[in-house]
């Protein structure tokens, strides 16, 4: 792929991106219906246009940043039954992560220790998440947020042991903005949850993608 295009893709999508977090900002809906998910099918075409096909790891790769695409369009929407279903489409996203971390190769071990203490952190900070779940949507909610807690500690357990400083950070920040988003959603939502969820999400997923196929 010839790098001027590889390139325009990776400056259309920061600048969707960059649209995306001034929407999110500024309360701008209508820009953010197809900002957010244009981010993504940006990553997409960055990840094609790097080889992701023919990479260890990068069809997993593909399927993740795919189903993060399907969850960001449910998550324009506010109802509980969209809050699920954009939950359940990150909880196989995070799978596939694995998957693909797996396959790229665990170089790392030792720094998974560095991972769960990163997980350790996010649930003393979001301690109150489940409670608050349970309390809110009853146990069939409460236990898919449980779910979903243990599957991205997974990943960013994987995560960490690839031994790839971008794909530690990538994780260490989806980490980050998965607890801020619920501590916002079922605890307290402050004025900077929304611009901290986002910025920090889009960058997750680009490092991922810079790391695995850098």
């Amino acid at each position: 792929m010839p790098a001027v295009l590889l390139t325009a893709l990776v400056l259309v999508t920061a600048v969707a991106a960059a649209l995306d977090w001034w929407a999110v900002a500024t309360d701008r809906q209508a820009t953010e219906r197809w900002a957010k998910p244009l981010v993504m099918v940006g990553l997409v075409a960055v990840a094609l246009a790097s080889g992701a096909t023919q990479s260890p790891g990068g069809p997993a790769l593909l399927a993740a940043l795919a189903l993060g695409l399907v969850g960001d369009v449910f998550l324009l929407g506010d109802s509980e039954p969209r809050f699920v279903g954009g939950l359940a489409a990150f909880l196989v996203g995070h799978l596939a992560y694995v998957v693909a971390f797996v396959q790229h190769a665990l170089d790392r071990p030792d720094l998974a220790i560095a991972g769960a203490a990163l997980v350790a952190v996010a649930l003393l900070a979001g301690r109150r998440i489940l409670p608050a779940a349970i309390r809110d949507g009853g146990p069939g909610l409460g236990a898919a947020v449980a779910l979903y807690m243990a599957v991205i500690a997974g990943m960013a357990l994987a995560g960490w042991a690839t031994g790839s400083p971008l794909v530690a950070a990538g994780v260490s920040l989806f980490v980050v903005s998965d607890t801020v988003l619920a501590l916002g959603r079922f605890v307290e939502e402050r004025p900077w949850t929304g611009p901290v969820v986002i910025v920090t999400y889009h960058l997750a997923q680009a490092l991922i993608v810079a790391g695995m196929l850098g």
